[in-house]
Formats: C-alpha cells, structure tokens, sequence
C-alpha cells in the first residue's frame, strides 16, 4: 500500500458535480481496431502500468490522506468499452462524444481509469479515449502510463514479465491508519509554522495571495533579506498580475465542449529559429492569438492581460515515481497587444521570468500548502475557495500545457498513431478553459476543453490557433 501525497489528495477533494478531476488523452489510429485486441493488450500489460491496477482506499473519518491497494482482480471488461459514432463520423462529433466521456466521475470503488475504442471515425480511422483520474498520475507519469501501451513498430513487442515482490506486500490496517492520522494531526501547527517561514519570500508566486496589495512588498523585503543574510543569488521578482474578468471566468457547468488541432512542429520552430525564442514561447504565443481573437469576435477584449496558469514538473532527470510532482507558475498572456511580433516579445519576456524564477527559487507552494493543512480539512477548503473563486474572475483566467512527447511513429495493436490530443481538467478556481499542447511525431497535437455553457463554441479557438501559427508564420518568411 502507497499513501497518496497531499498534492494527490487535493484533485480527490476539488472534485464536484461540477468540478471532475480526469485527465486524458484522444489518440486518433489509422485503420480498425477491436475490442478484443484492446483486452488482449491490457491483459499482457496490466503489470507495468501501476495506475490501472490500484484502487483507493480511504482513511476512517478522514484523518489522513488516503491509500493505493493492489487491486488483485481488475475488471478489464469494466473498464475497456467500446462505442460508435453516427455517420458520418466527423471530428465535431468525436469531440462532442468525447466532452460528455471526460464530464463523467470515475467510479472510487475501482481503480480510477476507463478506456473507450469510438468506431465510425471517417478517413478509416479509429479513436481511443483514455481517461485517468488525476490523483494517480501527473503529466509525466500520465506519458510513462501511455508509453508501456505503445509499440515502435506495427509488430507488437512482448512486455517485460512481471517482477516477483521482494516481500510480502505493506497492509495497512484501519486502526494503524487512524494512528497515522492523529500523529499527522498533532505535527500539523510545526507543519504550518514551516510553510509560513518558508512562503513569505515567495507570496508573490502564490495565485490569489500574490494579488493581495502589499504582497510583492513583502516578498521582495523578504527575499532581500535572505539574500544578505546567505549571500545567495538575486531572485527576479515577478510583476503583480490583475486578473481579468471573462466570459469563461466564474462558476463552470457540468457540461463540456472539447475540439482539437494539429499544428506544425516545423513551423513552430521556423518561429523560434527567426525569433530566438523557445518551442514553448511561440506555442504560449499561439495561444494567446488565439483567445485574443476569440475575445474580440465576443466582444470581450479586457485591456489588461490574461493571466495563465502553466504547470511546471518538480521532478529530477530520470523520476518516474507515482503520483503528482507538479506544481503552476503564473504568466500574462500579452493578449492586449496587437501585434504578433510585440506579442511574442512579450510573452518571451514574461516567461523569461518565470524561468528565471523557479531556477533559483524551486516553486513548491502547492505542496508546501497541502501539506499544510490537516487532511480532514482539505475538502472543506477545496469547495470553500471555488465557492469564493465563482464570484470573481479568479486566481488565473485558465491554464496552458505543454507536455513533450515522443517524435517517432507509435503503434496501438499494430495500429499507427497519428495523433493524441491531450484532454485536461477545468474548475471554478482555473477557469472554464483549459488548452494542452503534446508535440508527437512532428506535430503539436492541442486539446481544447471548456465548459459548454462559458465557451459553446469552442471549435473556434481550434481555428484560431491555427490562424495565430499562420500569422506569425507569415511575419517570420518576411524576416
């Protein structure tokens, strides 16, 4: 048995009717694929994908954060599923099909997964959905997860054996984790005290805290004063971000949209090459184009910046251990200024920043806040913070990702993957909108999430992107 982390236990707690914490991936096939194939391969690789074989076990009263247990009999006919779509099949209709797939809870009572093969894709192609919650795995492990199911070539490769147990598994019982509990409980005010020393050189890091006046303030005295006293590097401070007001801020529906796009990997680094900027600059500038247009043709453009969320990984080279090690760096968004190249400067420069920033100052609030609070309490505070977030714009306007991945032909079953199309999560606290880019053989595949009720229309901002690659594209051949 594992313990969840505090981190892990959080995307357990935001969990509502309205907020759903999966985490998932469309991978679009060429050719067929059954069902049986999908069985017969999760079958063979159950053992070296640990996410799909555990299930939760929960602390009584919620004294502690809860277990991972070996699920001993996972139940593949539960979980691998199968569907069609109405003819003719259109790409609008698989990611209609997909929003309502990812709007659903995952069962608690079995290991947090399902997996849909969708037929009826035009273009005999077949789509794969797979949904994790994102209490087992993070965007790294999430990679790792979808890695051990994939082949290099069409001829599939048997897996490595299943490793005999050093020893007979941990069993935790109620009682010693009742013990657990309370002696975590009673630690709790050193926990506090700990976070509160260590956060206040960092306030300005902190969505919500760094927006209250004086915040910045604070830090920088702070920070000032560590440098004295240790004699360590300067940390550049970060600018006090205003979040805007949009029509996807506020208190999100139960109900989805999700549209994705490919884009070229090679015109993205045409950019970067022409600009001296990063992959990661021009994809956060396409971004941005794209809401600025989206915004427009709504008529609401703010003058301020739109502040993003951007999730950093806090794992060292080669980790590939459970559960979430992550944590999110604010940065604008230049969507106030017209023109590409500004924007792209810009938005260089804000990320730039934020670079700088967690080099020398690793950013572990999240986990440093989690661990802070006593794990009776966390869901308690979860819901009362999205309660506070669903009048207001918000802590961030949404989140942008952008995952690496691998940049060779992969194969399902013999099947070849033309893309995968990330499929994140969206809360009252992050946003209606959230936009995940994963570079794969040459593309950039983007997934769009939204809620439908903020965003109808979000195969728009799937347009736009491509439009906002264009334009910078076309001011780059002009250089």
């Amino acid at each position: 048995m594992r313990q969840l982390s505090a981190v892990d236990t959080q995307f357990l707690n935001l969990e509502t009717s309205t907020n759903v914490a999966n985490i998932a991936g469309l991978a679009i096939l060429e050719g067929g694929l059954t069902r049986g194939d999908l069985l017969s391969l999760m079958a063979g690789r159950l053992h070296v994908a640990e996410p799909f074989r555990q299930r939760l076990v929960p602390v009584p009263l919620g004294l502690d954060h809860p277990y991972w247990t070996e699920d001993a009999r996972v139940d593949l006919d539960y979980h691998v599923r199968e569907l069609a779509l109405p003819a003719p099949g259109s790409d609008e209709q698989l990611g209609e099909q997909v929003a309502r797939l990812h709007a659903r809870r995952l069962d608690r009572r079995r290991p947090l997964w399902e997996m849909y093969l969708i037929h009826g894709l035009a273009g005999d192609r077949t789509a794969l959905y797979i949904k994790v919650h994102h209490a087992a795995v993070d965007g790294v492990t999430g990679a790792g997860v979808l890695a051990s199911l994939l082949d290099t070539s069409p001829e599939p490769v048997q897996a490595p054996p299943a490793q005999p147990a050093a020893g007979p598994p941990e069993r935790v019982g109620t009682a010693e984790m009742i013990a657990r509990g309370m002696a975590k409980a009673v630690a709790n005010p050193a926990n506090t005290l700990k976070f509160l020393v260590d956060a206040v050189p960092h306030l300005d890091e902190i969505p919500v805290v760094s927006q209250v006046p004086g915040a910045g303030l604070v830090s920088r005295a702070t920070r000032g004063l560590a440098r004295r006293v240790t004699g360590g590097s300067q940390v550049p401070a970060l600018p006090r971000m205003t979040v805007p007001r949009t029509p996807f801020s506020g208190r999100i529906s139960a109900h989805r949209r999700f549209a994705f796009a490919a884009l070229s990997l090679d015109d993205v680094k045409q950019i970067k090459n022409t600009f001296g900027v990063t992959v990661n600059d021009v994809v956060m500038t396409v971004c941005a184009g794209a809401l600025r247009q989206w915004l427009l043709k709504h008529d609401a453009l703010p003058d301020r910046p739109l502040v993003a969320g951007v999730p950093f990984s806090l794992r060292a080279p080669g980790d590939e251990s459970a559960g979430n090690q992550v944590t999110i760096m604010i940065t604008t968004l230049a969507t106030q200024i017209a023109d590409p190249v500004e924007r792209l400067h810009a938005v260089r420069d804000a990320m730039k920043r934020i670079k700088d920033r967690s080099s020398l100052a690793p950013a572990r609030w999240l986990q440093q806040v989690s661990d802070m609070m006593p794990s009776a309490l966390t869901g308690l505070a979860a819901r009362a913070a999205f309660n506070l977030f669903a009048g207001t714009a918000g802590p961030i306007n949404l989140i942008i990702s952008n995952v690496p991945g691998p940049q060779i032909p992969l194969y399902v079953c013999s099947a070849r993957l033309l893309s995968y199309y990330p499929v994140s999560v969206i809360t009252d606290g992050s946003g209606g909108l959230n936009v995940t880019v994963f570079s794969y053989d040459g593309s950039l595949d983007v997934g769009v999430i939204a809620c439908r009720e903020m965003v109808p229309d979000v195969w728009t901002i799937a347009d736009y992107l491509r439009d906002a690659l264009s334009e910078l594209k076309l001011v780059a051949e002009q250089q």
